[in-house]
């Protein structure tokens, strides 16, 4: 399936969302061919649907419920075939039936268990706590395209490193909330109090460069953990990667992440090639 290009309507529109949130992905779509592997597709878009209940929704109330409505589907959707458009296409396949009830619904629970969190002490502590959600996604993403017995360590890493790398982005937008973007321990580091995070400084640009730095070594790290990537985890993660090089380097670092978010540079049709290479390779 090509961007726009699929036969259920009713699924385009979650698609496009998913799309908007990772432009680089249209690329990857030219080597997984939706009409054969559109489960693939729905479990990506699916993802991201929980991404924007967990993140993306500031009253935690309202995120618990729809929350609750996606544990409720996912549970369910084993007998019924599901009621959501994502969730139809993706228990029409028999790859859907092959995982576990509670691996399905495991990304929902840490997602639920999450939502009051508040500022992590240090890096290794926004690791820990972003690994439950994070990694139950890069779990089931992993059984879904490789099957149960395939490591998830490195996808897990990895989605959470993404993750972290985009509330980095929103330091601005998220000045506010209890779960700020840089840890406790940087803010100390640099002599910043949560108001002048909404504003450029000398001190908040060497705030984030710090968290570009701790980011980019565990990015490192990660090339030694096991485990298979899909298509879309891939690329994703070598655009963060890059993203974050660039920044680190960037007079301002976060200007620098909002420029490159949405940009597609010649090379990303490369590396989603070999992203697709990797994948069949270690799907055959």
């Amino acid at each position: 399936m090509s961007d726009g290009d699929t036969s259920n309507a009713a699924w385009q529109g979650f698609i496009d969302k998913w799309l908007a949130a990772q432009p680089q992905q249209r690329v990857a779509l030219v080597f997984v061919d939706g009409h054969r592997h559109p489960g693939h597709i729905a479990l990506a878009a699916l993802e991201q649907e929980l991404l924007d209940a967990a993140y993306g929704i500031r009253e935690p109330q309202v995120a618990a419920a729809k929350l609750g409505w996606w544990a409720e589907e996912l549970s369910g959707a084993a007998s019924s075939g599901g009621r959501h458009p994502l969730t139809q296409v993706l228990f029409d396949d028999e790859r859907a039936h092959a995982i576990a009830a509670e691996q399905w619904v495991a990304p929902v629970l840490a997602a639920m268990a999450q939502l009051e969190q508040g500022t992590a002490a240090d890096f290794a502590a926004q690791l820990d706590a972003a690994l439950p959600l994070h990694g139950a996604l890069a779990a089931l993403e992993t059984a879904w395209w490789y099957g149960a017995a395939a490591p998830s360590d490195r996808a897990a890493r990895l989605a959470t490193l993404d993750h972290l790398l985009d509330a980095l982005l929103r330091t601005e937008v998220d000045a506010g909330r209890d779960r700020l973007p840089l840890s406790m321990a940087n803010l100390a580091r640099h002599g910043l109090s949560r108001s002048q995070l909404g504003q450029a400084s000398a001190a908040r640009q060497q705030a984030i460069q710090d968290q570009l730095r701790e980011l980019l070594q565990s990015w490192r790290e990660a090339a030694h953990l096991p485990g298979p990537l899909s298509v879309f985890r891939a690329l994703a993660s070598s655009h963060g990667m890059r993203m974050a090089q660039r920044a680190a380097r960037a007079p301002d670092a976060l200007a620098s992440l909002g420029a490159e978010r949405p940009r597609i540079r010649p090379v990303t049709t490369w590396r989603a090639w070999q992203a697709a290479r990797a994948w069949r390779r270690n799907a055959s």
